[in-house]
């Protein structure tokens, strides 16, 4: 069964932790306050969404262009609190919001870790 790269579970792990310890995007958000996208599921929501939308990967799972997915979601949060429009401006393919998974999952649990 498929599974998340190494690569992209280490930069998905890498880009939350720079999202709650409040350096996302830096140098771009540094003494901006963006606590409150924390306080806002939508707004915390296009964050992510900007991230796994814009990051890509070659065809053996490595991330290429983590920090520029990264630099899209600050500037989101830049947007979304300021106003400031991004640069260059969002297209929508970057701030679509994908299909959920479904409620129940698809694959069973493992009855030996329940």
């Amino acid at each position: 069964m498929p599974k998340l790269s190494p690569s992209f579970s280490g930069a998905l792990r890498t880009f939350s932790f720079w999202v709650a310890n409040r350096t996302l995007g830096s140098p771009l958000l540094e003494g901006v306050d963006y606590s409150c996208i924390f306080e806002e599921p939508s707004a915390l929501e296009m964050v992510y969404a900007i991230f796994a939308n814009v990051v890509e990967l070659d065809d053996n799972g490595k991330v290429l262009n983590a920090r520029w997915a990264e630099r899209r979601a600050a500037q989101y949060v830049l947007q979304y609190l300021t106003g400031k429009a991004a640069e260059p401006p969002f297209e929508d393919w970057e701030c679509a919001l994908r299909e959920p998974p479904p409620r129940q999952d698809v694959k069973p649990w493992p009855t030996d870790r329940v």
